[in-house]
């Protein structure tokens, strides 16, 4: 696929992750650092009362990308993740 077609094809995802071992964070954190070039921003929210860290990552990138590093987040143990994809 050339740069020109990959540009063509970018979407807007938000990406929601559950964290429920807070030793598990420094995976999550480098693969977003891998990722770092497709993201526009990034909020996490810890959440004592129920052990679980709550972050939601905004992407600007394709759907190839997008899905790969969904699907490498969702192998990390103790994390859930799901993609929402805007229309355009």
């Amino acid at each position: 696929m050339n740069e020109e077609t990959i540009q063509g094809n970018k979407r807007i995802a938000v990406v929601s992750i559950l964290i429920f071992d807070r030793a598990v964070s420094e995976r999550v954190n480098t693969l977003l650092s891998e990722y770092g070039e497709y993201i526009l921003g990034r909020m996490g929210i810890p959440y004592k009362e129920k052990n679980v860290n709550v972050l939601s990552v905004v992407l600007d990138a394709p759907m190839e990308v997008t899905n790969a590093l969904t699907g490498k987040l969702g192998k990390i143990p103790e994390t859930s993740v799901k993609a929402l994809f805007g229309k355009k």
